[in-house]
C-alpha cells in the first residue's frame, strides 16, 4: 500500500537529528524548510525532494551516502536505502516509513510514502542508544557511587563480559555492574579525594545510616524553613489559550525536546494554586528566554502583571527588544525602567505600572525601587540570580511572596543547584542544544600575543568579530595600543562599567553594527550580548575567573552555524592550584549543554561548608553529593506525608 506525495523532505543520518523523534519532525516541517533557506547547517543537512525534480539518481544516492545513509538490498530500517530497476527506496530518519521515488531517466516522475515493513531490528538499534547516553553519564577513571556498595572508581568496560562496567574498590576488589543497572550508581561529587573501602562488610551501611540520621534532622530544619511557602496559596493561571497556542506556533526555530518538557513542568506549575518556585537551567542560546516569554503571556492572559529582573542593563535591553518583539501583535503592554531613561519618564511608567496599563516590566534592580509598585503583580522573573548583590537579593526576596517565581540561570549558584538537586526546589534543564549550534573549540594556553594575533587575524580573515577580555580597566588601553600594533587594520572599542549607560549601549550598538570588530571588555559582557557576528572571544587572564562565570562568557560566542573558539590564557607564574582545576574543568567540559556540569563541578570547587554547614559538608564528603540529595529528597517527602 503506498500514499502519493507531491515532496518529501529528508534529514541528515545524524545524532542531533536521530535523536528528535519522528513526530518532532512532522510538527516542525515548515519552520525546517524555513530555516534551510537561511541557515548554511541546514541547508547542508535536509534535502527537499519533489515530484518533477530533474536530479541524477547515482548523484542523489552519492549524496545521501554523505548523508549517512547505507545502501543495502532491501530496506528495512531507518537510515537505509535500496536502488531497484528506476525505483529508489529510501527509509528517512524523519519518516515512520521508507519512501519511493519513481525516476525516468533524470526526472523524479513519483513520489510515494511506502507500508512499514513487517520486521525490523529497531529494538537493537535503541539499546545502542541507550547505550551510548550510558557511555556519555560516566567514562573511566570517575569515582562512582553504588547505593549498595559505596564508592569506587570506574575501571570501564569489562574485557571479557559484554554489557558490564568494571569498578574498581580497595586492595583489587572489583564489582562488575551489568548496564541495565547503572541507575544504582551516581557519579561521585564531594570536596575532598574519597575514601574507598573494600566490598562487602559493613562500613558502607553504618557510614550510610549515620548519614541517614543527619538528612532527616536537615530535611525538618529546610522543611520550617519553607513551610509558608509550601501552604500559601498563590494565583491559578489560565489553561493553554488559542492566543497562546499561536505564539507558541510563531516561535522561529524549531523546539528541542527539552524545551517542551521544561515548558510542560512550568505551565503546570502556573496552573497551580500554590506559588511556582521554579529554576530553568540552560546554557547560553539554548532556549529559556522563550520559555520566559511564553511564562509571562500566559500571566498577561490571566489579567496578572510580569516584572524581569535582570543584571546589567544591557541584558535587560536585549530582554526588553525580545519581549516586545514577541508580545506586542498580542495587545502586551511591555516597558523598560532604566537609568537610561529621563526621570520624568521613569515616574510616568512607574505610574503606569502602578495603574495596571503596563503588562510587563522588563529592568535592573531600578525596578526594586520605592517609587515602583504594581497593580497586581503575579510572575517575577529573575535572570542569572548570582549577578545581584545582598541588598537587592533581600528587595527580590520580599517582591516574591505568594507570587510565581521562574529564575534563568546557565549555571546557578552553588545554594540553589543544591536545594534544586534535594527536590526542595524545583529545577527545569535545557541541556539539548538547539539543531546547527555547534561546540565552542575552548583551548586553554599560556598568554602569547603571537597566539592572539594568529587568532584575531583568523577570525577577522572570515568577516568575524572579537571578544578580547581584560578585567583590570587601567589596562585597557595598553591592550588596545598593542592589538593595534599586532593587527592595524582592525578596529577597536572599549568597553567597561565605568563608562555612562549611554556610552556601554553605544559600544555594543556599534559592535552589533559592524562599525567595530574588536571589542575589549571587562565581564561586563557576562550576561546579555547576543551578537551572532562575534565567533572569537580571547580571555587575557583566565585565572581571574570563576568557574561558573568563565563558562558564561563561554556562552557569548558561537551563537549560529560556525564554529566558534576561545581562548583562555593565563601566566604561568600565577596559576594556582585551584586555577588549575578550573582551567581543567573548563577544558573538559566544553560540550554544548554543560552549563549544569559545570555549575556541580563549582559547588565542588567552592566547598558546601558556606551552605550546609561542615556537618552536612563532612557527610558528603563520605558518600557523595549526589546520594546525599538523593535521600535528602526522600526524607523530605517522608516528613510531608
Amino acid at each position: 500500500m503506498t500514499e502519493t506525495e507531491e515532496s518529501i523532505l529528508i534529514t541528515a543520518n545524524i545524532p542531533e537529528f536521530r535523536n528528535q523523534g519522528v513526530l518532532w519532525f512532522k510538527e516542525n516541517e515548515s519552520k525546517i524548510k524555513s530555516l534551510s533557506a537561511k541557515n548554511i547547517w541546514w541547508r547542508n543537512h535536509i534535502r527537499l525532494l519533489e515530484k518533477d525534480l530533474k536530479i541524477n539518481p547515482l548523484s542523489l544516492i552519492r549524496e545521501l551516502t554523505d548523508f549517512g545513509y547505507i545502501k543495502t538490498s532491501r530496506v528495512l530500517n531507518p537510515g537505509e536505502m535500496a536502488f531497484t530497476g528506476s525505483v529508489l527506496t529510501v527509509w528517512p530518519i524523519n519518516f515512520d516509513a521508507p519512501a519511493a521515488l519513481d525516476f525516468n531517466g533524470n526526472l523524479i516522475e513519483a513520489v510515494s510514502e511506502l507500508k512499514k515493513p513487517p520486521r525490523s531490528d529497531l529494538g537493537i538499534k535503541s539499546d545502542l542508544a541507550e547505550l551510548e547516553a550510558i557511555y556519555t553519564r560516566f567514562k573511566p577513571g570517575d569515582y562512582v557511587v553504588h547505593v549498595d556498595h559505596g564508592i569506587g572508581r570506574l575501571k570501564g568496560v569489562t574485557p571479557d563480559l559484554e554489557n558490564y562496567f568494571e569498578i574498581e574498590y580497595a586492595l583489587g576488589d572489583k564489582l562488575f555492574l551489568p548496564f541495565e543497572q547503572t541507575k544504582k550508581i551516581s557519579l561521585y561529587v564531594g570536596f575532598t579525594r574519597p575514601k574507598i573501602h573494600r566490598l562487602g562488610g559493613s562500613l558502607w551501611y553504618k557510614v550510610k545510616t549515620r548519614a541517614k540520621e543527619d538528612v532527616v534532622k536537615l530535611a525538618k530544619d529546610l522543611l520550617q524553613l519553607y513551610a509558608h511557602r509550601e501552604v500559601s496559596r498563590g494565583f491559578s493561571f489560565v489553561k493553554e489559550t488559542d492566543e497562546l497556542k499561536n505564539l507558541i506556533t510563531d516561535f522561529e526555530y524549531p523546539e528541542t525536546p527539552d524545551q517542551t518538557q521544561a515548558w510542560r513542568e512550568i505551565s503546570a506549575d502556573m496552573e497551580n494554586e500554590k506559588p511556582m518556585d521554579r529554576v530553568l537551567v540552560g546554557d547560553v542560546g539554548f532556549g529559556k528566554t522563550e520559555l520566559a516569554v511564553r511564562a509571562t503571556f500566559k500571566a498577561a492572559m490571566s489579567g496578572k502583571q510580569t516584572a524581569l529582573i535582570a543584571p546589567t542593563t544591557i541584558l535587560a535591553r536585549q530582554h526588553f527588544d525580545v519581549f516586545q518583539n514577541r508580545l506586542e501583535k498580542y495587545g502586551v503592554n511591555t516597558a523598560m525602567l532604566s537609568r537610561l531613561n529621563p526621570e520624568p519618564e521613569n515616574k510616568k511608567l512607574a505610574g503606569e505600572i502602578k495603574s495596571g496599563l503596563v503588562d510587563v516590566t522588563i529592568g535592573t534592580h531600578r525596578l526594586l525601587s520605592k517609587d515602583v509598585a504594581f497593580k497586581d503583580l503575579g510572575l517575577l522573573i529573575i535572570d542569572e540570580e548570582q549577578r545581584f548583590g545582598v541588598l537587592q537579593k533581600e528587595k527580590i526576596k520580599k517582591l516574591k511572596t505568594n507570587i510565581d517565581v521562574l529564575m534563568l540561570s546557565a549555571t546557578p549558584i552553588p545554594r540553589t543547584l543544591y536545594l534544586a538537586m534535594s527536590n526542595l526546589k524545583p529545577i527545569s534543564k535545557i541541556q539539548t542544544a538547539p539543531l546547527g549550534r555547534e561546540a565552542v573549540a575552548t583551548r586553554v594556553e599560556k598568554f602569547s600575543w603571537d597566539l592572539i594575533k594568529s587568532a584575531v587575524e583568523f577570525e577577522l580573515a572570515r568577516g568575524g568579530q572579537v571578544f578580547f577580555l581584560e578585567n583590570r580597566i587601567h589596562k585597557i588601553a595598553n591592550v588596545i595600543d598593542n592589538l593595534k600594533k599586532i593587527v592595524p587594520h582592525s578596529r577597536l572599542a572599549a568597553l567597561h562599567g565605568r563608562l555612562g549607560e549611554k556610552q556601554i549601549i553605544g559600544a555594543v550598538e556599534s559592535f552589533k553594527k559592524g562599525e567595530t570588530n574588536i571589542l575589549v571588555s571587562t565581564t561586563i559582557i557576562e550576561n546579555g550580548i547576543d551578537l551572532p557576528n562575534a565567533n572569537t572571544l580571547i580571555v587575557s587572564d583566565s585565572t581571574r575567573l570563576g568557574l561558573s562565570q568563565a563558562h558564561q562568557l563561554r556562552g557569548r560566542v558561537g551563537r549560529r552555524d560556525i564554529k566558534a573558539a576561545v581562548y583562555f590564557l593565563y601566566n604561568p607564574k600565577k596559576l594556582t592550584t585551584i586555577a588549575q582545576s578550573r582551567l581543567a574543568a573548563l577544558q573538559e567540559f566544553s560540550n554544548l549543554g554543560d552549563g549544569f556540569k559545570i555549575a556541580l563541578r563549582d559547588l565542588e570547587l567552592r566547598g558546601a561548608g558556606n551552605i550546609l554547614g561542615r556537618s552536612q559538608s563532612g557527610r558528603i564528603n563520605q558518600i557523595g553529593l549526589n546520594l546525599y540529595c538523593e535521600m535528602l529528597s526522600q526524607a523530605v517527602e517522608k516528613l510531608k506525608d
